[in-house]
């Protein structure tokens, strides 16, 4: 008889609780024992007792949360196993962001992937995306409708730097401080962008650890600590909370760039007052959910959160089982 997943691992308010194991996975709110995907806010809380994660997870959250980060925390490397209460738990590249993991559930012969955030397309900045096989794969499904189509990560940034040799006006690229930044920061260098960029002082730390990491960005400047005429004709990176506040009104009259899977939509890109907005996405668009879904081999499919209705009657179509989990918490955070 198969294994029902939803009798040992199932949604509650803390979030997606292992019952066996006795341990949550991303959980909105602190617990005892916590098994983190990957270091954005919405997945890596801090104040849990216990956390096991990636080595570049666990420094991720101490540089973001310092002492909050955990009081106890537990590294788990790709290949090696960990088994907590007799449930065995291992991890998956998820391409993602630096350390972002899938983890892997096996249980009395039954194993369940949670995805995470991930991504299939290439990126300099963390290792891709790695198929696992497995009876459950808990998907996210924040691009989760036919419209949602990412352009090349490459081409997007060639449009940037080809408007900041033409216009001779700033640039200021409006950026999450942990992955998009960093990927953003090496896609322009893939392309041949040398000069200087310039960073908002909340960027700084994380481009410090992903250096750290033998991740290259080039040369870093401080914007803080530049003139109007320094910052004229450069790229200046900053979160997208900077982009209206007073810190960039000393620029004058930049061209306002955002780099996001959501610039795919005309609404959004106007909210964000974006004059170049760049489809450039850490999260699978619909063809590399799709794609994913065939490939882990999954009978089951669970989504955690995104635009469920899309992509649960995809999957019924494609003759698998679906459930939408309806887990709050989540945001755009990498987006």
């Amino acid at each position: 008889m198969t294994l029902d997943p939803a009798t040992w691992l199932y949604p509650t308010a803390a979030g997606l609780f292992c019952e066996p194991g006795g341990f949550y996975v991303d959980p909105a709110r602190p617990v005892d024992r916590a098994v983190i995907t990957h270091g954005h806010a919405d997945h890596a809380r801090p104040g849990n007792a216990h956390v096991l994660a990636t080595p570049e997870t666990l420094s991720i959250m101490q540089v973001r949360y310092g002492d909050r980060a955990g009081g106890s925390l537990q590294a788990i490397e790709p290949g090696k196993n960990v088994s907590i209460n007799g449930v065995d738990v291992s991890v998956a590249p998820a391409g993602h962001i630096l350390g972002a993991a899938q983890v892997i559930l096996d249980w009395k012969g039954y194993r369940a992937v949670v995805s995470g955030d991930y991504k299939r397309a290439a990126d300099p900045t963390c290792a891709p995306f790695e198929v696992v096989k497995c009876d459950l794969f808990v998907t996210e499904a924040t691009f989760g409708l036919p419209v949602f189509r990412h352009e090349d990560a490459g081409d997007e940034a060639r449009r940037l730097t080809g408007s900041l040799a033409t216009s001779g006006r700033t640039h200021l690229l409006g950026v999450y401080g942990l992955g998009k930044c960093q990927r953003m920061i090496s896609l322009v260098r893939a392309g041949g962008y040398e000069r200087p960029i310039y960073l908002h002082g909340a960027l700084q730390g994380l481009c410090d650890y992903y250096v750290s990491q033998g991740v290259n960005l080039g040369e870093l400047r401080p914007a803080a600590g530049a003139s109007k005429e320094e910052l004229d004709g450069e790229l200046v990176l900053c979160p997208p909370s900077a982009i209206a506040d007073r810190w960039s009104r000393r620029l004058g009259d930049p061209v306002t760039a955002f780099a996001s899977g959501w610039m795919r939509v005309r609404a959004r890109a106007r909210q964000r007052g974006a004059e170049l907005p760049l489809v450039v996405s850490d999260h699978a668009d619909w063809p590399e959910l799709i794609q994913t879904i065939r490939d882990v081999g999954a009978g089951e499919i669970w989504v955690t959160h995104g635009r469920e209705d899309a992509l649960l009657h995809q999957i019924s179509q494609m003759g698998l089982k679906g459930r939408a989990l309806a887990l709050v918490g989540f945001e755009d955070e990498g987006e």
